[in-house]
């Protein structure tokens, strides 16, 4: 995720949408980053994606930052820096939580100031994909998402039929927290194993009671 200097506005029109779309096809393309769901809001973006490089991210995310500036300070006739520094990012346990987190991001236009009153009214997001099938470059489908049904017909009328109840208060914390944090969103084995490979901690320490002062006499 990655949001605005001070939250301020980073698309006004279509053609900055169109724009940063056509920055993030190729960047994602040139450095290996597979995109499964994505959503563009007036002043953040998330995405969902695969890296198959260590850089992928990096590089991606680093392309498009340059010249998207370089365009929206042309275009807009500003100077300076548009992005509130580096973006933010979490790890998932995609076998329990990739679903959960493409609903999160296709749902963002609804939950914002119910900016559209379902997922498939809003334009710039990967919803049109993943739900009803459009042609969309900037896509990968995920093997989970593959996983839902055998044909493509009934994959969209599954995938769909998620969008029918809203996420958890809980749910939606989570996600959050995760990506601001940047602790890992999984089931507990999952963390853990990602703890061993990366050597670092991936989730909060355990709430206790504190640890009382020992008085001197």
């Amino acid at each position: 995720m990655q949001r605005g200097n001070n939250r301020e506005l980073i698309f006004g029109v279509e053609d900055d949408y169109q724009f940063y779309l056509e920055c993030l096809e190729e960047a994602s393309k040139v450095n290996g980053l597979k995109i499964h769901a994505y959503v563009l809001m007036t002043n953040h973006v998330h995405l969902l994606a695969s890296p198959t490089e260590e850089t992928s991210i990096s590089k991606t995310f680093q392309s498009v930052g340059r010249r998207y500036v370089q365009y929206y300070n042309s275009h807009y006739n500003r100077t300076g820096t548009l992005w509130e520094g580096r973006y933010k990012s979490t790890i998932i346990d995609s076998t329990n939580y990739l679903l959960t987190c493409m609903k999160y991001i296709e749902m963002n236009p609804v939950r914002a100031r119910n900016m559209v009153k379902h997922p498939k009214d809003y334009r710039w997001s990967s919803y049109g994909y993943n739900a009803q099938g459009k042609e969309d470059r900037l896509i990968t489908p995920h093997r989970t998402y593959k996983k839902l049904a055998a044909s493509d017909e009934e994959r969209l009328q599954v995938y769909r039929h998620l969008f029918r109840t809203h996420l958890s208060e809980n749910e939606l914390s989570e996600i959050r927290d995760c990506t601001n944090k940047g602790w890992v969103l999984g089931a507990s084995y999952f963390k853990e194993k990602v703890e061993k490979l990366t050597e670092r901690r991936a989730q909060p320490k355990p709430k206790g009671r504190p640890k009382k002062k020992l008085s001197r006499v």
